[in-house]
């Protein structure tokens, strides 16, 4: 995982060939991954990126954080094993979210 790097703050039109032009910079890129929208197919705004070693991780952390890419400021840092969710996920409340009588037209003299 050391090799592996979160990259985030990405614009929705970076592509993985984008990130592997400009991480070539700091070294040989073994893999990169835009994540995207399982519903829409659009990119989610993050990305990981594998380096060949760790030495050149620590080089794509030092060349990129902060700095600009395609009008932002690129977040990089090492990345974090995904940590374990429970299943389902979204909203769990119950009744209505917006709170008051539910809406709809109604007398109220």
């Amino acid at each position: 995982m050391a090799n592996k790097l979160f990259v985030g703050n990405l614009t929705f039109t970076t592509t993985e060939n984008d990130l592997q032009d400009h991480f070539a910079q700091a070294g040989t890129v073994l893999t990169v991954n835009v994540m995207q929208d399982r519903m829409t197919g659009r990119s989610r705004g993050f990305a990981f990126v594998e380096m060949a070693s760790q030495e050149e991780a620590n080089k794509a952390i030092e060349m990129f954080h902060q700095k600009d890419f395609q009008g932002r400021p690129l977040t990089v840092n090492e990345a974090r094993p995904r940590e374990e969710r429970p299943p389902g996920g979204g909203y769990r409340g119950g009744g209505d979210r917006r709170g008051g009588d539910g809406g709809g037209y109604r007398d109220r003299r």
